[in-house]
């Protein structure tokens, strides 16, 4: 029975499998590798961080991180959720499983009455904006250090 790809909260039982992941060596510049982003949700505030290993066929096929409520402009004013980090394993890259991250970081934010799903990416010509501009992101006009800032509808 094929019941297509989930997502798995990362715990001592799959860690190895979500460090395993590696994405093309052409992309490795353009996002962190596992280890660092798990590092990054251990020394934030609990709540804050939402790291899932994706799972198909009871294979690994990628990583995706969220942030969920974090104070954008670390003033009070404007809190924000997206996603974070995406990391799909070379061999397993154009099978869907992008879109899938996607779509599952909406459906948290949307269970969580959220209204908006923000993203950044690595600018240039190799980086990821016509994946996200594809799924119906828009771009803001903001950047987040060096990176466009690009935000879905989720209404």
């Amino acid at each position: 029975m094929t019941t297509g790809p989930r997502l798995e909260e990362i715990t001592t039982r799959n860690l190895d499998a979500a460090l395993g992941i590696r994405i093309r060596p052409d992309q490795e510049h353009a996002v962190e590798p596992v280890a660092h982003s798990l590092a990054e949700a251990y020394v934030r505030p609990p709540g804050i961080a939402w790291p899932r290993l994706i799972v198909d066929e009871g294979r690994p096929v990628g990583f995706l991180m969220a942030f969920l409520d974090i104070d954008w402009n670390q003033d009070g004013t404007d809190f924000r959720s997206g996603l974070w980090r995406l990391n799909i394993a070379a061999e397993e890259q154009g099978r869907g499983y992008g879109r899938f991250a996607v779509e599952s970081v909406a459906a948290e934010i949307r269970r969580r009455d959220g209204k908006q799903l923000y993203v950044t990416w690595h600018p240039g010509p190799d980086g990821p904006e016509g994946f996200y501009l594809g799924l119906g992101f828009r771009t803001t006009g903001e950047t987040s250090g060096d990176q466009p800032v690009g935000v879905l509808d989720l209404g």
